[in-house]
């Protein structure tokens, strides 16, 4: 591994596919016989650093259309989250169900799961029929993993009925030294940004230009309000982003004056903060407030000079869905790719039905969008979000961060990368954008 290394620091990453590829890799872990070690707790109990693990883990065997990447960084996602405390189950049902696909896919059924669903790195070693990458190339990795061997996906791959989440549904992972990819994941790096900024943009980023911009999702247009949750954070920082950058009017739903003071670094003006404004959708675990519903979409008025959301942009789910359908306008989107307060969603029916709403559902997305998503941040016109950023031995705290909530955009993972700051090759597009690119450190 550390001629391998050294080979990528010297720039001589065309030499690492004549170096041999080690028999064992550093990857962080979960352990199938922990899976029932946080029974009973809350989830806000249950605590990332008593189940994630650093282990030297054997190298997987590279098989057709599939990619082996030395994993120079990557960076933490809310599945990791989930991952690690066993939510909503155990993503070794994931594995097990997978590894009865094929010979081939067997390989991910292990009684350890090496996770991560972001990379950035360069590609040692491709298997049979990869034509479009070769060992040396600059590449980060979006997360959608499909089989494309049935007729569902071929209109959109994302509903493919053998799509899974890299590093969530499958095995071996962005967070190690080493990561098994189908070649079809792979994407060029962005040459102005390190390997810690390149690889964090990957999931959220491809994520947010689906549920938002795709014709797939919301289909935003110019003038659109978007009401954007948690728009200082992993996901919603890159729908702040998109919506400026597409002529769309965001509405941030932020939690602090920090996080307010990073959406107006990004442009926003219309902001609400919901800890200062003491928003409670529920009175009580099963009961929710109406009126602060209304009180809600009055605020947005008052924001927007009368204008209710085109679009909410939804992820936080249970605690929020129901105020979401309510303050869309009629006719509008509530447009939904997660659940991080919870699964099971609450909310009036007849203020969807009878002004005529819809809710849309958004998982990741397709090679093309992912493919376009990345392009953008290569031009610099969509820039990383990496707050911070951890030593691999230290993930396990950094998933703990995003857990609770303690990080500002992405949380980034070093993992071959020695150092922060490597990797930049296009050092004129970096100093254009420098400011863009820092305005989350260190919040």
């Amino acid at each position: 591994m550390k001629q391998i290394l050294d080979a990528i620091l010297a720039g001589d990453t065309a030499a690492v596919g004549e170096l041999d590829v080690p028999e064992h890799y550093r990857g962080i872990t979960v352990h199938a016989d922990d899976a029932g070690m946080f029974e009973g707790l809350e989830s806000k109990e249950k605590d990332p650093r008593k189940s994630l693990h650093l282990d030297d883990v054997p190298t997987p065997e590279l098989g057709p259309g599939e990619a082996l990447v030395a994993v120079m960084a990557s960076a933490i996602n809310y599945n990791t989250v989930w991952t690690s405390i066993f939510e909503p189950v155990s993503t070794f049902s994931f594995l097990k169900r997978y590894g009865k696909l094929s010979p081939l896919t067997a390989r991910h059924d292990l009684p350890y799961h090496v996770v991560g669903s972001d990379l950035a790195g360069v590609v040692l070693r491709t298997g049979p029929g990869v034509n479009a990458w070769k060992p040396g190339d600059e590449v980060v990795a979006h997360c959608l993993s499909v089989e494309l061997e049935s007729p569902d996906g071929h209109n959109d791959t994302m509903l493919d009925s053998e799509q899974r989440i890299w590093g969530f549904e499958t095995n071996f992972g962005g967070l190690a030294e080493l990561a098994l990819v189908k070649s079809n994941q792979l994407m060029p790096k962005p040459a102005h940004l390190t390997w810690e900024e390149a690889a964090s943009p990957g999931l959220v980023n491809s994520t947010a230009y689906r549920q938002l911009v795709s014709a797939n999702g919301a289909n935003m247009k110019q003038g659109d309000v978007v009401l954007v949750w948690g728009a200082s954070g992993g996901l919603g920082s890159y729908a702040t982003q998109f919506a400026l950058n597409g002529g769309a009017i965001p509405v941030c739903v932020v939690s602090s004056p920090e996080k307010a003071e990073i959406c107006r670094a990004m442009g926003a003006s219309l902001i609400i903060d919901r800890s200062a404004e003491g928003y409670k959708f529920w009175k009580d675990p099963v009961t929710q407030d109406q009126k602060e519903w209304k009180r809600f979409g009055a605020r947005i008025r008052e924001l927007t000079g009368g204008d209710d959301p085109d679009i909410v942009f939804e992820h936080p789910g249970r605690e929020t869905f129901g105020a979401s359908v309510y303050v869309a306008r009629r006719g509008g989107t509530i447009v939904t790719c997660a659940s991080t307060s919870g699964f099971m969603h609450e909310y009036d029916n007849r203020y969807l039905w009878m002004n005529l709403k819809r809710i849309i559902g958004s998982h990741f997305a397709n090679y093309r969008e992912a493919w376009e998503a990345n392009r953008l941040i290569a031009k610099g016109m969509v820039h990383p979000t990496v707050s911070k950023v951890y030593p691999l031995e230290d993930t396990a705290q950094a998933a703990y961060d995003v857990h609770r909530n303690l990080h500002q955009g992405k949380v980034g993972v070093l993992t071959l990368a020695p150092t922060e700051g490597l990797g930049v090759k296009n050092t004129e597009l970096r100093e254009q954008h420098a400011e863009a690119i820092n305005r989350f450190r260190n919040r």
